[in-house]
């Protein structure tokens, strides 16, 4: 039984020692702590929807599905501590995160509070946008999806798919608008057009990976701080992510479009 520190609270380096940790079929590895109401065949079911090309990239995480996870921060350290929590209470809630990332020993650990999160589209997404993150950072973005997603922004198409891609696509081309251009060319922030690519395609992939896990209606990925990105713009990046990243047995991509009344 892993060692409290208060309020029946355990670290998560102590999760991680005494916690079995699975492969699944494609290579993640991933445990389940606590009462994180989930069952193991959901468990299984959205962890292994993560094409085998992707999850290569990620050999050096591990993903523990846990009740809450929480930031400690002690006078005179530098860094955070993060505390996990073995049951939900309302109190404990109150201070808990989506997720930490935890440097552990040979892995990177990603604790995901699943309590938190409402429901099982919450928590497939919150896990499929740290897998899009980390496979960025390891692999990078395809040439071609960089193609894609810049002809698009160029092309001025409606809305994004985070508040990440929406803020640093205008800033990218904010110099275009507020100078012109020279010769003939738009005028690029660099290193914001880096980041909108790089958040472009871990969103994209993520919504790739939603699909393949459960059906869902698109409009319920739709924040209030920018417009959601146009269906077709949308579709031509899923299509690429599935074609650059197979699905797995038994798992199937397919966009259907709703007709309006």
């Amino acid at each position: 039984m892993a060692e409290g520190v208060q309020n029946g609270l355990v670290r998560a380096s102590q999760v991680a020692r005494e916690t079995t940790v699975r492969r699944a079929a494609n290579g993640i590895a991933y445990a389940a702590f606590g009462d994180n109401s989930l069952s193991g065949n959901d468990l299984e079911r959205m962890v292994e929807a993560v094409p085998v090309t992707i999850a290569a990239a990620l050999s050096r995480k591990a993903y523990y599905f846990v009740p809450l996870a929480i930031s400690e921060r002690r006078s005179g350290e530098s860094a955070d501590a993060t505390l996990i929590a073995p049951a939900y209470t309302t109190e404990l809630g109150d201070q808990a995160i989506c997720h930490r990332n935890v440097s552990l020993d040979g892995a990177d650990g990603v604790f995901i509070s699943t309590r938190l999160l409402s429901d099982r589209f919450a928590l497939a997404f919150e896990f499929f946008i740290n897998v899009g993150h980390a496979f960025v950072d390891v692999a990078g973005v395809p040439d071609a999806f960089q193609q894609l997603v810049w002809s698009q922004a160029l092309s001025d198409v409606r809305g994004e798919t985070s508040r990440d891609a929406w803020e640093n696509r205008h800033q990218s081309l904010a110099g275009d608008r507020g100078a012109g251009k020279q010769e003939g060319k738009p005028i690029v922030d660099e290193r914001a057009k880096n980041i909108f690519i790089e958040s472009a395609f871990s969103d994209a992939v993520a919504i790739y990976l939603l699909s393949l896990s459960i059906d869902f209606d698109y409009t319920e990925l739709r924040e209030r701080e920018y417009p959601l990105l146009a269906p077709q713009p949308l579709a031509d990046r899923l299509r690429l992510v599935a074609k650059l990243f197979p699905p797995n047995p038994g798992y199937e991509f397919a966009i259907k479009y709703r007709r309006r009344a």
